[in-house]
């Protein structure tokens, strides 16, 4: 999700300044991202650029609220309507750091998995702690949203179990520091035979 969307979301809701957009952004993410006023002004400038938002006139207490264009309509809609692509997500740093693991001297991966383990296990403990403390229909968003924190958690911890079965029937050698001449010899008559 963009700041950008949650933006133009929060406006369907009616004209909204700036403070006013960022509460609402929060209350319908359940917190999990905590939004800077700066980047809610630098967003709402952005949208006025591209005609998706216009500026109203300011109110009696300095605030200038923002409502949302038929372009803005559009935009949110189509955003609503296109599927979110796996492409699209941010890269996995926990499988770039194991990646990284196995080929780091001196590194012991099996000590980086239960570190990860642990952290994963008490995340799905709080989350579920979080859970049982809503109250639906009111919490909804708040809920959903711990659902699918609970889900990544326990898709993590089921990844993880993956990776210590794997390096147990797969055992990588210690990568060594710096490659031997013979190493380097090896793999220019590989690179030429190919």
């Amino acid at each position: 999700m963009s700041v950008k969307h949650g933006i133009l979301a929060a406006l369907e809701h009616g004209p909204r300044y700036g403070y006013q957009l960022r509460v609402a952004f929060e209350e319908s993410t359940g917190a999990t991202w905590p939004l800077n006023i700066g980047q809610v002004y630098t967003t709402l400038n952005r949208l006025e650029r591209d005609g998706l938002v216009r500026p109203l006139p300011e109110s009696e207490g300095g605030q200038r609220p923002f409502e949302i264009t038929d372009a803005g309509h559009a935009e949110l809609a189509t955003w609503f309507a296109t599927p979110v692509a796996r492409a699209d997500r941010p890269r996995d740093e926990l499988a770039i750091k194991l990646s990284l693991a196995l080929t780091t001297p001196g590194v012991d991966v099996t000590s980086v998995v239960q570190t990860q383990r642990t952290a994963t296990m008490r995340a799905l403990q709080e989350y579920t702690r979080l859970k049982s403390r809503a109250a639906p229909p009111r919490d909804l968003p708040w809920l959903l949203v711990l659902d699918a924190l609970i889900f990544q958690a326990e898709a993590e911890a089921r990844w993880l179990d993956h990776c210590e079965a794997s390096l147990l029937r797969y055992p990588v050698p210690a990568p060594s520091a710096q490659p031997t001449p013979e190493d380097v010899a090896a793999h220019d008559d590989e690179r030429s035979l190919a």
